[in-house]
């Protein structure tokens, strides 16, 4: 059985093994590169992939925002015809109460004729993201395929490249047995080196911390905790307006609810003086340090509570503990330490992660500001349609009131001019009584004559008599005037 000799290029001892033994390393090395390449390849694929459902995203957005503008042109022209459709309410009332039931009711069906076809629109918008995002995996899956294929073909001229390799190998492996004599010395030198410039930096961090303690130790307990505070305060204001222009951070002065944090962190996409910019994220700081002297050690558990009213009391997103406790807790040790699983979005760090946690949670937040002004834009709009619908109501009750005071007002209208013709029913007919009592009387007035007058009064009679013998006399001497009473004895009736 043939056996080859390998060299290690680390500390240059030579071993012999077997052709099962190298054809074991053989495989090693050809499976690597196999594997790196499998990787990258998919990585590729990865992205590809990333790309077409992000295009499909915009996509969809695009065609919902476009069906949103078509969606509030036809709601814009509604109002209008909702406005037109009033005056003509107004100035139909008196004249047909049906048909602006009629209008009315088919005002209402073209909304929720307007409400459905919105509705299907959003979910053919979400069908064809779906179709695109099947089709991306499908097109990911032939992109495998088709890798595998190529990945295939390469084996065997890796195989061929691995045993050129193998040979300019052994080469090297012989080059640098003469250079790995060299290579120790050096090593030897500059590990010497090395420990020495180590021993330098352990004195001097061994009196730094020294004098820490020492340090320490004559602080108070309000000063050892304002010392942290002053640090992470410190810390922010130089990097403010590099990498925060636009954030608020101060120290939290508002206890009336009994208890307040040390600082508020609040980062908007606007200036100061934009009054429409947007809070994308708001973080509750607590700071929390002690003495390494002090009998009662307090844990970062003790202050988890109060730290979690206080962010939901001033209405913060998020809580961070900056902490010094339990220095030797291999937990908090490790740098930011999420609590999640006892509060929500609460976090524990060191001082040094101070910078990094907040630039870790802004990145974050800010990412999902776009979604944050579409949901504001998607909750105005719903707002407004519900203004509209209850417009709609109200203005629906508000013509059933005004009706039913027009028609109790119709009514009473009706009921007074039934009594005033039942008035005029009763003077007509007493004036068609006085009409009768005239005609009768002016009958009566027809029927009186002289002869009426004077019959059974011989008095009159000879009155009459006298009368018309003076008229007699005075006609016959030519007296009688052109003007005056005749007297007629047959009919009795004055001239």
């Amino acid at each position: 059985m043939a056996s080859h000799e390998i060299k290690c290029p680390h500390c240059g001892e030579s071993f012999t093994i077997d052709e099962a033994g190298y054809a074991d390393i053989v495989q090693q090395v050809r499976g690597q590169e196999f594997d790196r390449e499998l990787e990258s390849r998919l990585k590729l694929a990865e992205d590809d992939k990333a790309k077409a459902v992000e295009l499909a995203r915009q996509k969809a957005n695009s065609e919902l925002q476009q069906a949103k503008a078509s969606k509030d042109a036809e709601i814009s022209e509604l109002k209008a015809q909702l406005a037109a459709f009033e005056d003509r309410q107004k100035l139909a009332v008196s004249e047909a109460v049906g048909d602006v039931e009629k209008e009315r009711d088919e005002l209402r069906h073209e909304v929720e004729r307007l409400k459905s076809d919105a509705e299907s629109e959003r979910e053919l918008a979400k069908a064809n993201l779906e179709a695109e995002k099947a089709k991306a995996a499908a097109e990911k899956d032939v992109r495998i395929q088709q890798l595998q294929s190529q990945l295939d073909n390469v084996q065997t001229s890796k195989q061929l490249e691995i045993a050129e390799q193998v040979g300019k190998v052994e080469r090297e492996c012989d080059r640098l047995r003469g250079e790995l004599s060299t290579a120790k010395m050096q090593q030897e030198l500059e590990l010497k080196s090395v420990r020495e410039q180590y021993e330098v930096q352990l004195r001097d961090r061994e009196d730094e911390i020294e004098r820490l303690r020492d340090f320490k130790t004559r602080l108070s307990t309000k000063m050892v905790g304002e010392s942290l505070e002053r640090h992470c305060q410190d810390e922010f204001n130089k990097v403010r307006m590099g990498s925060f222009p636009n954030a608020y951070f101060e120290k939290d002065n508002d206890a009336r609810t009994g208890s307040k944090g040390d600082f508020i962190f609040r980062d908007y996409d606007g200036p100061e003086d934009d009054e429409g910019r947007t809070e994308f994220i708001s973080i509750m700081f607590e700071m929390k340090n002690e003495n390494e002297t002090t009998a009662t050690k307090h844990r970062n558990e003790d202050f988890f509570k109060e730290l979690d009213k206080d962010r939901r009391e001033k209405g913060c997103e998020y809580a961070v503990l900056v902490s010094m406790l339990e220095e030797d807790s291999d937990l908090y040790n490790q740098g930011i330490v999420d609590v999640s699983y006892r509060y929500p979005k609460m976090y524990v760090i060191r001082p040094q992660y101070f910078i990094q946690m907040i630039t870790l949670l802004r990145n974050a937040a800010r990412g999902t500001l776009e979604y944050r002004r579409e949901l504001a834009e998607m909750r105005a709009q719903n707002i407004d349609i519900t203004n509209f619908e209850d417009k709609l109501n109200e203005f629906k009750s508000g013509f059933e009131r005004n009706y039913e005071l027009a028609s109790k007002k119709f009514q009473t209208v009706i009921d007074e001019i039934d009594k005033s013709i039942d008035h005029l029913q009763k003077t007509k007919k007493a004036l068609l009584g006085s009409e009768d009592n005239l005609r009768i009387a002016n009958k009566k007035v027809q029927e009186v004559t002289v002869r009426r007058l004077t019959y059974k009064n011989p008095t009159m009679q000879e009155k009459f008599k006298q009368a018309r013998a003076v008229r007699d006399e005075e006609k016959a001497i030519g007296k009688v005037p052109e003007v005056g009473i005749e007297l007629a004895e047959d009919t009795g009736v004055e001239r």
